[in-house]
């Protein structure tokens, strides 16, 4: 390596004066640059050229992609009618749909979806008298199709009737909405929260396509609806958290969020707070930064007998955890990811490392896949799955005493990173009720992001919290196979003449059991 002696060299000093000590840390600043500059390329590769997921596919090796390189052309996916040798000639077969299914099958429920009968007349009896044929049988295709939108005006007709015996006049009071004086139907509410939170399509989205179908409305009017109808929603949210903060075991992350005028043009860096529950319930918490007292916040400070909090290792949970002398249990998967992110500079060990771990995930799915809960769940991992986490962390301290610790190189900080929270990581061998990582939280948390890519920010922090409230239902409602569309109908209708003690009884997971089976619907249902 050629050292620049210039007096002009770094820090204004003649590198020839410097002593041998300060000449060594020169050098490492500069492979620890190296080193760095040589992760980022790597990853923009990976971005680029790579596969995101970190599932480890078998495939061809030394091909990575280099920027500016040709894609070869996609090859033609049609075929050749098949032929296929018949005794004495050459049978051609029918070449089977794109999407080989077959033409009479039902893809669709009829319970559900309206279905329009089109009849296609058969030429060959044109001009033929009844008497003259035979319908011996029928053959049934379906399409999917779909109009240009799907609203409908609901027309009240009130008869005005006057008794001829007392000569009053009366008239039946029109249908009250769940939004006092609004001309909104709950079926119109309710599917405009499921396009704007579960299908994310905002609001002015929503009025262009109220425009196009022919509806007159002022984006204002939908604007003040929206809010209207969530806070009817509230106190449902409300009694999911306070399900949730009675759960043994809660996993909790964080994701950011834009919420609020921070000045001309910019918006607060805000901060959404997922809690998820033992019994499959989700809550969106809203709170203006990434403070380690939001946790204490979301959670309290009294937890149930043998409480567990699962997380992706940020200081504030352990910290909180520490506070309230509850276990603190770790996510395997955000330990692998460090792995994976460093095996672009190590790839053998790295490849080590990430076989250890994925022997644990395959007993995971032994267990998912033999239906293993409680006593049984636990004695496998004890039996199969431990051992084998106590041989990969004595590996981990192999590699340390062979290698030492050096600050630059990725893999042993990223095994570094593991060991801290060995005990963490361990907790789930112990406890079948907990989890090997956070991915279920991960995965519910995922409509978070997918907003941000199409509503970008949110004006308010009251409509982030707003935010927080719907998603909550709605990613719980997909938890228990619940439609949130005929959740919302329900609710909406019924949140205003049910008990407020037993609000928590509109919840998702305790609705289905109690309302499901014959939920309310709006005068829409009976439309045909």
């Amino acid at each position: 390596m050629q050292i620049d002696s210039s007096p002009n060299a770094k820090n204004g000093h003649n590198v020839a004066a410097l002593t041998p000590l300060e000449i060594s840390n020169l050098l490492d600043s500069k492979d620890r640059e190296i080193i760095q500059l040589r992760r980022q390329v790597a990853w923009f590769q990976r971005q680029i050229f790579g596969q995101k997921s970190e599932r480890r596919l078998s495939g061809p090796e030394g091909e990575q992609g280099i920027l500016g390189e040709a894609f070869s052309a996609i090859p033609d996916q049609s075929e050749p009618n098949k032929k296929t040798a018949v005794a004495g000639h050459v049978r051609e077969s029918k070449q089977k749909p794109l999407d080989g299914a077959d033409e009479s099958a039902l893809f669709f429920d009829e319970q559900k979806v309206p279905v329009q009968v089109v009849a296609i007349a058969n030429p060959e009896i044109d001009g033929l008298d009844p008497a003259d044929y035979e319908v011996i049988g029928e053959k049934v295709s379906h399409r999917l199709a779909q109009r240009p939108g799907s609203y409908v005006i609901l027309k009240y007709v009130r008869p005005v009737i006057k008794r001829l015996d007392t000569q009053s006049i009366s008239c039946p009071v029109a249908p009250v909405s769940v939004v006092d004086g609004s001309r909104a139907d709950v079926s119109f509410i309710a599917g405009m929260i499921v396009d704007k939170f579960a299908y994310h399509q905002p609001l002015y989205r929503q009025h262009t396509k109220l425009t196009d179908s022919g509806i007159k409305v002022s984006r204002a009017w939908l604007t003040k609806l929206m809010p209207s109808a969530v806070a009817l929603l509230e106190p449902i949210h409300d009694a999911q958290l306070d399900s949730i903060r009675s759960s043994r075991v809660r996993a909790m992350d964080e994701t950011p969020i834009k919420a609020g005028r921070a000045g001309p043009g910019k918006m607060k860096a805000a901060y959404f707070w997922p809690v998820y529950g033992e019994q499959d319930e989700i809550c969106f918490l809203f709170y203006p930064s990434r403070a380690g007292k939001h946790v204490q916040d979301a959670l309290g400070l009294s937890s149930p007998l043998g409480a567990v909090l699962q997380t992706d290792g940020y200081a504030a949970y352990a910290q909180y955890a520490k506070k309230t002398g509850l276990t603190h249990a770790q996510c395997w998967a955000h330990a692998r990811r460090k792995i994976y992110e460093s095996q672009d500079m190590e790839p053998g060990p790295a490849a080590q490392a990430l076989d250890w771990i994925g022997t644990l995930y395959r007993i995971e799915s032994q267990i998912r896949e033999q239906g293993l809960a409680g006593a049984a769940k636990q004695k496998l991992r004890q039996d199969q799955a431990k051992p084998i986490a106590t041989q990969f962390f004595a590996w981990i301290e192999k590699q340390f005493d062979e290698r030492g610790f050096l600050p630059s190189s990725p893999f042993l900080g990223a095994l570094s990173y593991i060991r801290e929270r060995r005990a963490g990581l361990e907790v789930y061998l112990d406890d079948p009720d907990v989890s090997i990582d956070t991915n279920h939280l991960e995965r519910a948390l995922r409509v978070i992001p997918m907003g941000r890519k199409n509503w970008l920010f949110s004006w308010t922090e009251l409509g982030a919290k707003h935010i927080g409230i719907v998603q909550s239902l709605i990613v719980t409602c997909r938890l228990h196979d619940i439609n949130p569309y005929d959740y919302f109908v329900d609710v909406l209708q019924r949140v205003s003449q049910h008990p407020a003690s037993k609000v928590h009884e509109l919840t998702p997971r305790l609705w289905k059991q109690h309302f499901a089976a014959n939920p309310l619907r709006s005068d829409l249902h009976g439309v045909t």
